[in-house]
């Protein structure tokens, strides 16, 4: 087949799932990864005849697509706060959503006069330890997470982003594990907090191929990881100190009450889309 050919039969295959602007992209950025064939190049060159070996993975990329893999496990990357990150279906695709969450540590930690030890709950490919790394000189990250293939995919983006971690394998939800962890200026996280009976109204391509234990929680108890962390800042949080957490939208006025209801200081912060989806604890004064 030619290049124009496979290209064309993208657009047919994919619209029947995606928004053609959306199939479109998903399309020039499979080529531009498997084939190293830009739109432009296309263009100029659509009677191309592509070696079979790439021919084949086109197709076979094609094939898992439909399947509503999402895209970035396809390619194996996944950019967040203009970096690139490896991704797997054992880690979660990481979300302009969490890109704010690293702002606002960033941002503290660049107050002058404030600690630079950060710790990261539930760190999956890493990309909230090793972003602010990279814009934090002399910031002290641990990060830990359950999962022992998250750990190593993240091991994996530190050393290509060259950001020294200390990466743990720790259930956090097992207070016995707290103690070999530090005291932070700044605790951060993205925890599971979307309720099991949720499953059934979120896309098939989340369902079916991001890690359920990195998104669910059970639907008697879904603030369970914001209870751990507020309980585990009580001692673990430096003076002075920030929470910064992603929360489910409808469950930020609870997470924020929960904190409040534990001593600290708390306050809702609302996303690029207008939805509250971070809250910010401290101790009171």
């Amino acid at each position: 087949m030619t290049a124009i050919e496979i290209y064309q039969l993208y657009l047919n295959e994919l619209m029947t799932i995606y928004p053609k602007s959306e199939a479109e992209n998903i399309r020039n950025r499979t080529f531009e990864s498997l084939a190293s064939m830009s739109r432009s190049e296309l263009i100029k060159n659509p009677a191309k005849i592509l070696i079979p070996e790439i021919s084949k993975a086109l197709l076979d990329g094609l094939a898992q697509l439909k399947q509503q893999k999402p895209l970035q496990y396809l390619l194996g990357e996944s950019w967040f706060y203009k970096l690139p990150f490896k991704v797997s279906p054992a880690v979660l695709i990481p979300r302009p959503e969490t890109e704010e969450l690293v702002e606002l540590a960033i941002d503290f930690l660049k107050k002058e006069g404030i600690g630079k030890k950060v710790l990261d709950i539930g760190t999956g490919s890493g990309c909230i330890p090793i972003s602010i790394k990279k814009n934090i000189e002399g910031s002290d990250m641990t990060s830990i997470d359950i999962s022992g293939e998250a750990l190593a995919i993240a091991k994996e983006n530190a050393l290509t982003h060259a950001t020294e971690i200390n990466f743990q394998q720790c259930d956090f939800l097992e207070e016995e594990n707290w103690e070999r962890l530090d005291k932070y200026e700044v605790i951060i996280s993205n925890p599971p907090y979307i309720p099991e009976e949720e499953k059934n109204l979120l896309d098939k391509n989340v369902t079916m191929f991001e890690p359920h234990i990195a998104l669910f929680v059970e639907d008697k108890h879904p603030l369970i990881f914001y209870e751990k962390i507020a309980d585990f800042g009580k001692n673990h949080l430096a003076k002075n100190g920030i929470i910064l957490l992603e929360t489910h939208e409808n469950y930020a006025d609870k997470v924020a009450d929960l904190f409040n209801d534990k001593g600290y200081m708390s306050t809702i912060k609302k996303d690029m889309y207008d939805k509250k989806r971070m809250v910010i604890a401290t101790h009171c004064p």
